[in-house]
């Protein structure tokens, strides 16, 4: 089997077999695909090629400019998944990346906001038309949930369920939550349902997403992205990620009290030392707390 073949095969498996979340198959494949890009021009076949290849590749991507180790972290990571898949789909029976070693990698703190800062960037979305409204309400959704900016792109209407408060989430690897709502992100939902997301569907062209562009059709992340930047350069907060008011989520929930395994669930972790991370921040806090207030704290 040719190098493109294998790799569009891999690609339905990780979607339907393994079932990965849409970005991590996005960011795999984008390698993958790099990778049989420079097999074919060697003149190589994936699944008879060794060892010292794989280490030629690696030199390879490491030209012009050598990788971060978070990203030869990340091209192993994709590689290994790919070799794993021609041997559990029989295509070879040894594994070319056993000795290859990703490197160790200091633990990075998560960007957050504080509460003032979302509040000034939440409160910059002032306008009453259907857009603003929808802004308005799509990054309170994000920061009162918790949830992910591909969880809040796929939203559907059936996922809310305004009566009880809740919403249901669907995450990595198809897992589902329970969230609620609150009551600042449910007033803004009953809004933008009732009055501004009626205004932006076309008629006779009904859309399940929660979100919509001015086209009537599903907002993209890449439109997310757009309408964050804008609205956090007016808030003087620019410099941050829509995916840090999910960061501020649980970094804020923690500083209020919430046990960490509660915080695990909002946010839907498969694995609570991800959720521990957040407990590095509120460290921090104390850390300058104590260095500030107390007699004895130092400078």
């Amino acid at each position: 089997m040719d190098n493109t073949t294998l790799a569009r095969e891999y690609h339905q498996w990780l979607t339907l077999e393994i079932r990965m979340a849409r970005n991590s198959v996005e960011t795999y494949i984008r390698e993958i695909n790099r990778f049989c890009r420079w097999l074919n021009v060697q003149n190589m076949l994936v699944t008879s090629m060794e060892e010292q290849s794989v280490v030629a590749y690696l030199e390879y991507r490491n030209q012009p400019k050598v990788l971060s180790p978070r990203t030869v972290s990340r091209v192993l990571s994709s590689l290994r998944n790919f070799f794993d898949f021609q041997i559990r789909s029989g295509y070879r029976k040894d594994d070319p990346m056993r000795n290859q070693r990703s490197p160790r990698l200091a633990p990075s703190l998560p960007q957050v906001m504080t509460v003032q800062e979302v509040d000034c960037f939440l409160g910059e979305i002032s306008g009453e038309n259907p857009l603003d409204i929808r802004d308005r309400t799509l990054f309170e959704l994000i920061y009162s949930c918790g949830l992910r900016v591909s969880e809040a792109v796929s939203l559907t209407l059936s996922q809310i369920y305004i009566q009880e408060g809740i919403i249901r989430i669907w995450g990595k690897g198809g897992k589902e939550r329970l969230v609620p709502l609150g009551d600042e992100a449910e007033a803004w939902i009953r809004s933008y349902l009732s009055e501004s997301r009626p205004k932006l569907e076309r008629p006779g062209k009904p859309r399940n997403e929660v979100f919509l562009n001015r086209r009537g059709e599903g907002l993209s992340r890449k439109g997310m992205w757009k309408r964050f930047s804008q609205i956090a350069l007016r808030a003087g907060v620019e410099g941050n990620k829509i995916h840090t008011l999910r960061h501020s989520f649980a970094t804020h929930l923690l500083q209020g009290g919430a046990d960490l395994r509660s915080v695990q669930e909002l946010l839907g972790h498969s694995d609570i030392s991800t959720t521990q991370i957040y407990t590095h921040l509120n460290r921090k806090d104390l850390l300058l707390a104590h260095h500030r207030y107390h007699p004895r704290g130092g400078k």
